[in-house]
């Protein structure tokens, strides 16, 4: 299957998920993760009219962006190490992976060094797993309290990543408690502005993702295909 029939099959998976929910489509952003693929390959995926680009770890995505940052939207979506803040400052639209406080500090520090606005989204481990990244849910209030008063910080929304199941529908309960966790914290007005973003689901789960509300999701190779493609 070629890069144009995978979009187009996306694309009909997302039309058919937004009937049956009630969302619109428009609501929901495509995030093509690039992180196998090549410069080339990346190049034909804006080609393809897919403006937004993620990738996992600097030294992956050095190449693609010095060649073609100009022509996308680029998230910054895996684990981000204190160190590897300078590379990614300046040049990520969104950071979706933000869970301690040491990494809010040295994205404020640089951002605010360059006199930028950073978006980020803060990752919640609902499922509780031991091996996934991210704030337990009970201490997101106190998060927000201890990075309010970065200023260059602009925090969207949240983001989470689910287990890896049989079967797709038993990521329902991990997403949906994002969504309520957002729309709680919304409620009680923990955020400067509202929390409108929701980073969550991936090739095997994205339905009930956006089914659950999911405004960003993360899509490899249901999407981009892989290199030999």
């Amino acid at each position: 299957m070629g890069l144009q029939d995978r979009i187009e099959h996306v694309e009909q998976r997302i039309e058919e998920v937004c009937k049956r929910s009630g969302r619109k489509r428009e609501e929901i952003q495509l995030v093509a993760v690039t992180k196998y693929v090549s410069v080339a390959k990346t190049a034909q995926v804006l080609d393809a009219g897919l403006l937004h680009l993620g990738e996992n770890r600097w030294q992956n995505a050095e190449d693609k962006w010095n060649q073609l940052h100009e022509r996308g939207i680029w998230h910054f979506i895996g684990h981000l190490q204190t160190n590897k803040v300078k590379d990614v400052i300046g040049k990520f639209e969104y950071i979706h992976s933000l869970d301690r406080l040491s990494l809010a500090k040295e994205i404020q520090k640089k951002a605010s060094s360059m006199d930028i606005r950073v978006k980020v989204l803060v990752q919640v481990n609902i499922s509780g797993e031991e091996s996934k990244y991210g704030l337990p849910p009970e201490q997101v209030d106190s998060f927000f309290e201890q990075i309010s008063a970065f200023s260059n910080l602009e925090v969207v929304g949240l983001m989470t990543m689910a287990p890896e199941v049989d079967h797709a529908e038993m990521t329902r309960p991990v997403f949906r408690g994002l969504r309520e966790l957002r729309d709680d914290i919304n409620n009680r007005g923990l955020t400067k502005n509202p929390l409108t973003h929701l980073s969550m689901g991936m090739s095997g789960d994205f339905e009930i993702a956006i089914e659950e509300g999911a405004t960003f999701v993360r899509l490899g190779s249901i999407l981009v295909g892989k290199e030999e493609d």
